[in-house]
């Protein structure tokens, strides 16, 4: 590999000067109003709310470790409660129990009601998934646990606004099999803050906080 020779510059190139005067134009400075619109504009850029995609990503990275909620210390379920209230006001879905979004079969992913993480249970003796399902033209619902209890309740909805609904349980299922009758106290009611396609947050009438994935669109609670 070669390299080419420098060639210096002609004297010309380095001592000769310009033959007139350069003439410096001084421009007066823009007003400031111009100045404090640029301003504004910026930082109505930089403080642009984030979309309902990307607070969907901050939530469910947060989630993720830890164990639907099983794990999540007081400071854990403050910052989950944070990302999901922005998350609620992105909501695109303003009437979800008209949508059909909401039908099908739902996997729990966090929660902070203790009586479905069983945290006072040795993990072996927990509910590994917990799944919810909603059909909305028959207005039933059905919670199901898996191994090792595969636990079932059904429910009637009725709804008390478009966002809304009171729950009626009405059957257990003690191991998936054995019907037992649900007491008449056994009632609750269910918010649903957010909806679309892959995630839903609902909130109930003690406080807790539900955080579910859609999982199978196609599923119908039994009648």
């Amino acid at each position: 590999m070669t390299s080419t020779p420098h060639r210096l510059p002609k004297l010309s190139t380095i001592t000769t000067f310009p033959a007139k005067p350069n003439i410096v134009h001084h421009h007066s400075p823009p007003p400031i109003s111009k100045w404090r619109t640029n301003i504004s504009f910026f930082s109505a850029f930089l403080n642009k709310p984030k979309d309902s995609e990307s607070i969907k990503q901050e939530l469910l990275d947060a989630i993720d470790p830890l164990d639907r909620g099983a794990d999540a210390s007081p400071e854990d379920q403050q910052t989950i409660e944070q990302i999901v209230r922005k998350l609620e006001a992105a909501n695109r879905t303003k009437e979800p129990l008209k949508s059909p979004l909401l039908d099908g079969k739902w996997e729990l992913i966090y929660t902070t009601s203790q009586s479905i993480l069983q945290t006072k249970r040795p993990k072996f003796l927990r509910s590994s998934v917990n799944y919810q399902a909603i059909n909305l033209g028959t207005l039933r619902a059905q919670n199901m646990e898996s191994f090792p209890t595969f636990n079932q309740v059904t429910a009637d909805l009725t709804p008390v606004n478009t966002k809304k609904v009171a729950v009626k349980f009405d059957y257990f299922k003690i191991l998936g099999l054995i019907p037992v009758k649900a007491p008449d106290t056994a009632r609750g009611s269910l918010e649903i803050t957010y909806l679309d396609e892959e995630l839903r947050v609902s909130r109930g009438d003690k406080g807790n906080l539900f955080i579910l994935k859609m999982i199978d669109p196609s599923y119908r609670v039994p009648v």
